[in-house]
């Protein structure tokens, strides 16, 4: 049996992950690179496999490091069946959707550059076509196959079983074990996906998982603990009147799942409490985000006990009186009219594109202004930029001043914090080997000295490298 790892090794995003058991090839996600060093650039390299040999692709779940080459993968040759949850299926679609309209959009940008500058030997580095496409999108649904329940397994081959667990990260999220007969000896594997962050609202807390041979681990924040969640809520509602008392708005860069979501769940609970204005206006300007709670609405199965009452007793845990879901473009704009009193969710959640860099540029600059960062921003994107202290920032080809207050509140992360991350390996015993994933070598170093130190064995994979295991 063998384990490679083409993604998420030694860095955040890209998380891909390939099982070959005899001649059976398993891919656990397929996700795409995300931060400062351009879509199309880094995405189209190569994936260290042949996509034609895949069997199945097991998705953990549908944020876009995991699941966003999956097009990419079926243009290339991909014929097997992509198995996941059924509330992660509808996100995928949703997700690879709109990776597919800014690849498109990048494109066409590209496309002008190429016209520009054709004699410039620089505009070699410009792709007038996208990584793939929308109809690349609906061609891989196709390959969707069984929508798996929790705790049910799944035969994939005569030798290899695959039980899905809930990972408490987002709707649908899950972690995946694997057990595989090779003779008469049998292996076990748990691939942790992405750990959730324990007593959030909404979904329910990771669950207890069995023990396994070998596990690879998510390390996004294994260099630092959040802040509860009952202290982060505080923090947002004195951030939100503070800057309402100075005349202002606040923008909150949001990822349109789970982050929207939950902050939805958590100003209406300030509304009814009487701990922020009734009057209070909420914008959740972003398409996807806007579909993706619809979706939420879809999947009460997923949620926890609070939630699920609120479900049951007809309570929309997402509705306020003043909130305003805005889709078109022109609405987008207008929000921009307003000076003070509202609250603006916009993507992207990093601010790498999307409506809240149009609106940074129209209130960076202003004093009275605030924004709130309440999302995990990696090196070279612009909220990183904004959350390091930067004085300017470039937006559209202008240099803007930030003088917005700026807030971060990390207890509201969808990831599970250092502490939560060692307990969560202490909970599945003493595998024979844990791999480390899906984190800066800062946050993996922090990791591996723990568990080393507990008498663990740890690996930390460069990319493309592999393992007899």
């Amino acid at each position: 049996m063998k384990l490679s790892f083409h993604g998420a090794a030694r860095e955040v995003t890209g998380s891909c992950f390939l099982l070959e058991s005899g001649n059976t090839k398993i891919l656990i996600d397929c996700g795409l690179y995300q931060g400062g060093k351009g879509l199309s650039e880094e995405n189209a390299k190569p994936f260290g496999f042949k996509p034609n040999e895949i069997d199945y692709v097991l998705l953990t779940h549908a944020h876009l490091d995991h699941c966003g080459r999956i097009p990419l993968l079926v243009k290339q040759g991909f014929k097997g069946k992509i198995i996941t949850t059924s509330a992660s299926r509808e996100l995928a679609k949703l997700v690879m959707l709109d990776s597919a309209h800014v690849h498109e959009e990048e494109a066409k940008r590209n496309a002008k550059h190429l016209k520009r500058y054709s004699r410039d030997k620089k505009s070699k580095r410009y792709s007038a076509s996208p990584i793939y496409s929308t109809l690349d999108v609906l061609n891989s649904l196709d390959y969707f196959g069984h929508n798996v329940v929790y705790e049910k397994s799944i035969k994939l081959s005569k030798n290899i079983t695959a039980t899905f667990f809930d990972a408490g990260h987002i709707l649908g999220s899950a972690s995946i074990f694997l057990e595989i007969k090779e003779g008469r000896s049998v292996k076990n594997i748990l691939f942790s996906g992405d750990i959730g962050n324990k007593n959030k609202p909404i979904i329910r807390d990771p669950v207890p998982l069995p023990q396994a041979d070998f596990v690879v681990m998510e390390t996004t924040y294994g260099d630092r603990s959040h802040k509860s969640i009952e202290e982060s809520v505080s923090e947002l509602y004195l951030a939100i009147n503070d800057t309402f008392k100075r005349g202002g708005n606040v923008y909150i860069p949001t990822f349109a799942l789970e982050r929207a979501q939950e902050l939805l769940f958590f100003l209406r609970e300030g509304v009814e409490q009487g701990k922020l204005a009734r009057n209070m206006q909420v914008f959740l300007d972003s398409p996807m985000a806007i579909s993706a709670t619809e979706i939420y609405k879809h999947h009460p199965e997923c949620y926890d006990e609070q939630s699920a009452k609120m479900f049951g007793q007809r309570k929309d845990p997402f509705a306020l009186s003043n909130l305003s879901f805005t889709r078109d473009v022109a609405e987008s704009i207008a929000i921009n009219n307003i000076k003070s009193g509202a609250v603006v969710m916009a993507g992207s959640g990093m601010c790498t594109g999307g409506r809240i860099c149009q609106h940074l540029k129209h209130n960076l600059w202003r004093e009275e202004c605030s924004v709130i960062f309440v999302s995990f921003a990696t090196e070279g994107t612009l909220a990183r930029k904004i959350i390091d202290g930067a004085r300017t920032v470039y937006l559209y080809g202008e240099e803007i001043d930030v003088r917005a207050k700026v807030y971060t509140i990390n207890g509201f992360s969808a990831h599970a914090g250092r502490d939560e991350l060692l307990e969560w390996h202490k909970s599945i015993g003493k595998p024979e080997t844990t791999f480390l994933v899906h984190g800066t070598p800062e946050a993996m170093a922090s990791i591996a000295s723990e568990l080393k130190a507990k008498g663990n064995s740890v690996k930390i994979p460069g990319l493309h490298e592999d393992y007899d295991i």
